[in-house]
């Protein structure tokens, strides 16, 4: 069963597609649907359904403008419209494919097939994925997998000094100067580093704990091999003097 979301900003045309879809096909299922483009993204963020069916013309964000601000892209999206002249557009945007409205039962099977062939894809990657992450993982404890824009990078943990949060990014500054910017929240790297040697000292910055060169109490903050200085948050204080 495909699991759905649609947007559109007409709740009679989201009724509508939720009909035709369920009518022509059983193999979907809507989840969720949304006439406010974003509250979609909110859900979006942390939720990946199999596949989103996305309205192009909405008068506060249209549909392209509504993928640009999208972080978590993990599915495919077909673009639903009324008009047919977005298809090379859309195309650019990676749309898998272009619905007109009202929904062809011919056209939405072909699309129903592109669909899971997407999502096999995705699934297939991802094993291999998790493979390369555990075999790395019990080859040696001293590295660090980092999953970034569709690639794995490993690391020694003694690579790293410290990761800085920029909203829905963070960049993890490198031993030799380098910088390695990706596209996840801190909270996300945060959960590939390992405890033993990585500390979220603050709600912008993990740093690693062998990489310290002096802890100044009195001011609260760190600072780190690199001279970069880390601010110690106050609540996470007594934590962080026990990982010492």
């Amino acid at each position: 069963m495909i699991k759905a979301v649609i947007v559109d900003d007409e709740p009679k045309a989201i009724q509508s597609l939720s009909w035709e879809l369920t009518n022509y096909s059983e193999e979907i299922e809507i989840i969720q649907t949304f006439s406010n483009p974003n509250d979609a993204i909110d859900y979006l963020d942390s939720n990946t359904p199999d596949c989103l069916f996305l309205d192009i013309q909405m008068p506060t964000m249209d549909g392209f403008q509504f993928l640009d601000k999208l972080t978590n892209k993990d599915f495919p999206v077909v673009i639903t419209t009324a008009y047919n002249n977005y298809a090379i557009k859309a195309l650019k945007h990676e749309a898998i494919d272009y619905l007109l409205k009202p929904v062809d039962s011919d056209d939405l099977h072909d699309t129903i097939k592109k669909i899971k062939k997407y999502n096999s894809r995705l699934m297939n990657s991802s094993k291999i994925e998790e493979v390369l992450v555990d075999f790395n993982s019990k080859l040696e404890q001293k590295k660090v997998t980092l999953n970034t824009d569709g690639k794995l990078i490993f690391l020694n943990v003694d690579d790293i000094l410290f990761v800085e949060s920029d909203g829905n990014y963070s960049t993890v500054f490198m031993a030799d100067n380098q910088k390695l910017v990706m596209t996840k929240k801190l909270k996300e790297v945060n959960a590939m580093l390992p405890d033993l040697y990585f500390f979220r000292i603050h709600n912008s910055y993990i740093i690693n704990l062998n990489k310290i060169k002096e802890f100044i109490k009195n001011e609260g903050y760190v600072i780190m091999q690199s001279n970069h200085k880390i601010p110690v948050a106050r609540q996470r204080k007594s934590d962080f003097l026990e990982k010492l």
